[in-house]
């Protein structure tokens, strides 16, 4: 387990491009926290780094539950299960083939048994307007020498 403070955004987007750089098919980034942790904004850092499009557009999909993009490692799917209960319709979402690529979620606490046990856990919490707290878990030595 990793523990760091995350100055301001642009900390949570150089930690978003390490990741980004790190990433493999088969990968699952989850990103824990309360309201207003800063989950979006390393969701949208990550794939503005992963696919080198500073201006993608990457709006939230809370509403769509999930949004694909196509990247140079793979396509990714940034699931929002803000809304969800459980883990029930996650089958309906496309779950079991989308983590054949790399999947990005936000929420996971909502996947319950459907949970990847290799997962890399991002649980973020602000430690002040613009600052946050980040914990890394998982993904072993593949962390290395994180921003």
């Amino acid at each position: 387990m990793l523990s760091r403070p995350l100055s301001d955004l642009q900390a949570t987007e150089a930690l978003a491009a390490a990741l980004a750089a790190r990433v493999r098919r088969g990968d699952a980034i989850l990103l824990s926290g309360p309201l207003g942790a800063g989950k979006s904004a390393f969701a949208r850092a990550f794939l503005r780094a992963l696919t080198a499009e500073p201006g993608l557009e990457v709006p939230s999909p809370t509403f769509t539950l999930v949004q694909s993009y196509d990247t140079p490692r793979g396509p990714v799917h940034h699931f929002d299960l803000w809304r969800l209960t459980d883990s029930t319709a996650m089958e309906e979402l496309g779950w079991d083939d989308a983590t054949d690529d790399i999947v990005l979620v936000e929420w996971p606490d909502r996947l319950g048994p459907l949970t990847p046990a290799r997962a890399l856990v991002l649980t973020l919490r602000a430690t002040g307007e613009h600052s946050r707290q980040v914990t890394l878990e998982g993904w072993g030595d593949r962390l290395g020498d994180l921003p």
